[in-house]
Order: C-alpha cells, then structure tokens, then sequence
C-alpha cells in the first residue's frame, strides 16, 4: 500500500487545529458558535456628548479620576467584547479558537492600520510598551561600535532594554539631555542638543513622544527632519498614542511602539509595534511566529490572553465613532483648562509646558515643599485620583482624559488649591 505525504500548515491553526478538525468531522459536530452578546449598564454612546462617553466607563463616579494613563479602565463596549470572547472560550475553548483565530487576527490588523494610517502587515502585536520595547531594542541588527542615541528623560524600560543589548554585543548608548527647564524648553531648544549629540556612529535614535516625568511632548516632525533618514527613529509613543491625532505618517518615525491599555482605554495586557518596511529589514524576531508569512513584524507565537487582543477591534471603533481629531481637542481643552487653574494658585509651580506644541495629556507641578507621593494621598482623601511620577526628581502628575469631565479637572483644582 502506497503512503500519501500529509503537508501541514505551520500557523498556530495548523500545528494545533488538525486533530480537532479531523475529530469534528469524524464525529459531525458543528463548529462553536459564537456567544451571546453581553449586556452592560452602560447607557448607549452618543459620541458627540462627553457626558455620554464618561457614561461608557464603569469608573468609580465619587471620584475625579486623572491618573487614567497609568492603567486605564475600557469602555462598555471593549468590557463586553472581553466578555464575550472570555465565554466563548469558557464554554469550548479549542473549537472557539479555531473558528475565530483568523478571523479576530484579520480584524484586529485592520482596525489598528485604519487607525494609524498605515498597512496592515507593518503591525506586530505585543502585550505592553515595555515589552514592545524590549524586542525592538534586541532584534534591530547592529554591529559592535555602532551607536544607539536616547535621552535621559527616557522611560526605564528604555534605558533598561539599551542596556542589555550594550551589554550583549558592544553597542555603545548615548544618553542626551534635551532640556533644561522643562517649563519653558522650545522647539530648538530640544532639536539643537539632540543634534549636537548626534554623529557618524549613531544608527538609532531611541526616544519617548511624551515624557511622563515632565510632561513634555518632543517636536516628533522636527526631529525626523532632522535626521533625513540617517538613522532609523524610534519611539515609544505611548503616552501620546489614543490621545494625539497624529500616526506615522505625521510624525516621520520609523518604529512607533506602544501599549494599548493607556490612553487608548484599550483591553489590559496589549500593545504593538508599527514600522515601515524598510525598518523592519533592519529587525531580527527572537521569538517564533505562529503565523504562516513569517515576516520580521509577524506578532510573536504562543496562546496570548485572546479574549483581550481580540477586543481591541472594538477599542478601535470607539476611538473611530468619536474621531481621533475630536479625542486629542478633548485631551488639550481639559489639559489646559487644568494647567491655567493650577498656575493661578500659590505655591504651585508647573512642570509641564502650557503649550499644546509641547505638552499633551500629563500634567506635572510642584505644590509647595510637599512630596508627591503624600500629596497623592492627601487628594485621595479628597476624592481626586492623581499619582507621583517614578522619577528623580518626583512631581505630582494628572491627567484629563476622555474619562474625565470639566467637573473633575475643577475639583483637582480646588482640592490642590485647599491644600
């Protein structure tokens, strides 16, 4: 009897599915069908009104919460699709994969490419900036000498991953400081010092959109111009992604990474790297794909919390019913209206520029001799939600968003100002 090769895909669904498959069509079961919606007591969205999107969100409503970009809560909508995906799994796990996986795969690339202005196979997903970070840091192809230029206003997980690949294989880093006085920095100001840092060697230059120490939002466009392609721009964009309206196209970087569970009020535990093709070229994966291109961008293999990265095709519709121009004109309108309450108090000093040029949705300011992390507590007291940056030196930080109302942005300001 003559033996039939068998060819078997190597995507996830391949590896993993042919059994079940077969096993389905053996016994004639049907596959899973989808679960039932979810009901939330969220009222409908109307998103012209932004009582109604502060409505969407299951926030504690005693508090005024402006600390929503450190770990933020998603709306009804991305709530219930979690939801529905987390019992589809639960009442059968393996016939609900199979018969969702490329699909939800599929979706969730294009969600995030309309919403970026850019293709759908330049995305890898991830689970969180830092680890975003991380494997961009270790994959770039770089050889011993070359030059890696951040600043010292990067985040941890910045210097952390640059260190470990100077470490690893003799790549030197450059730290800049970009400014002096975060309040009053310019435009040159920011461009010149980084320019002067930079020389032949540097290959890479690794940088934060909004530095959530200070505040500060760097001048992304004129940076790019700057470099005119002569080092690959990288940028952890997390703070500004879901609150800025600007994508690749208007920022001129090559990599932008960020988490999803910040300003974008996405699932918790998701994130992405964007890159041009070009980039990529220049990007070895360390970790296998289960994905059948097997491209340099191709999202990193496992079983991943799936009922969270499937939900982030409704995180984008969200972000897409209330427009992303309308989002960041919110973000800036309730920001300054914070900072020119908060300046006309005494014994508070901003930290962050009162321009929108150079400032986004973080807030930070000093208030009196007092330490942050016991103002933090004091205004807790008060029912105003703010947090105390993990820097040095450490300020009091808010931060209006989408959740937040002008009611609370007063409140934060009255509170600080009976302190």
């Amino acid at each position: 009897m003559s033996s039939v090769p068998v060819t078997f895909s190597l995507s996830r669904r391949g590896l993993l599915g042919s059994a079940a498959a077969l096993a389905a069509v053996a016994s004639c079961q049907p596959r899973a069908a989808q679960p039932p919606l979810v009901e939330t007591s969220a009222p409908p969205l109307d998103p012209r009104d932004w009582t109604s999107v502060r409505a969407q969100f299951a926030l504690d409503q005693r508090l005024a919460h402006l600390a929503a970009f450190v770990f933020a809560a998603p709306p009804a909508q991305v709530r219930e699709a979690i939801a529905r995906h987390r019992a589809g799994f639960d009442a059968n796990t393996v016939e609900y994969l199979h018969a969702n996986e490329g699909m939800m795969e599929r979706s969730i690339h294009q969600w995030a490419a309309g919403y970026l202005g850019v293709r759908t196979d330049e995305i890898m997903f991830t689970d969180s900036t830092t680890m975003g970070l991380g494997l961009l840091y270790h994959g770039l192809k770089l050889s011993p000498g070359d030059e890696i230029l951040t600043s010292e206003h990067d985040f941890f997980a910045t210097h952390e991953s640059l260190r470990f690949r100077a470490e690893r294989d003799g790549v030197r880093v450059n730290r800049v400081r970009l400014y002096q006085d975060p309040f009053n920095t310019s435009v040159d100001e920011i461009v010149s010092n980084l320019a002067r840092a930079f020389t032949p060697a540097t290959k890479v230059v690794a940088l934060t959109w909004v530095h959530s120490g200070t505040g500060v939002k760097l001048p992304v466009r004129e940076i790019a111009s700057f470099l005119n392609g002569r080092a690959l721009l990288c940028l952890d964009s997390v703070h500004g992604f879901g609150a800025q309206d600007a994508g690749p196209a208007e920022l001129g970087c090559d990599f932008l990474i960020s988490g999803c569970h910040k300003w974008l009020f996405g699932p918790r535990g998701t994130g992405l790297i964007w890159g041009t093709p070009a980039a990529w070229a220049r990007y070895q994966p360390s970790i296998p794909t289960f994905q059948p291109e097997r491209r340099p961008q191709s999202t990193p293999g496992g079983y991943h919390a799936f009922e969270h990265q499937w939900a982030l095709a409704e995180t984008f519709d969200f972000h897409k019913r209330i427009g992303r121009d309308r989002i960041a004109a919110r973000v800036h309108e309730l920001n300054g209206r914070l900072k020119d309450g908060l300046a006309g108090i005494k014994g508070v000093r901003l930290i962050t520029p009162r321009s929108p040029d150079l400032s986004a949705g973080i807030v930070c300011c000093v208030v009196g001799d007092s330490e942050p992390p016991e103002l933090v507590v004091r205004l807790r007291d008060k029912g105003v939600v703010a947090s105390a940056s993990p820097y040095n030196p450490s300020y009091l930080r808010f931060g209006a968003s989408i959740a937040t109302l002008e009611a609370d942005v007063d409140k934060a300001i009255d509170t600080v100002r009976g302190l």
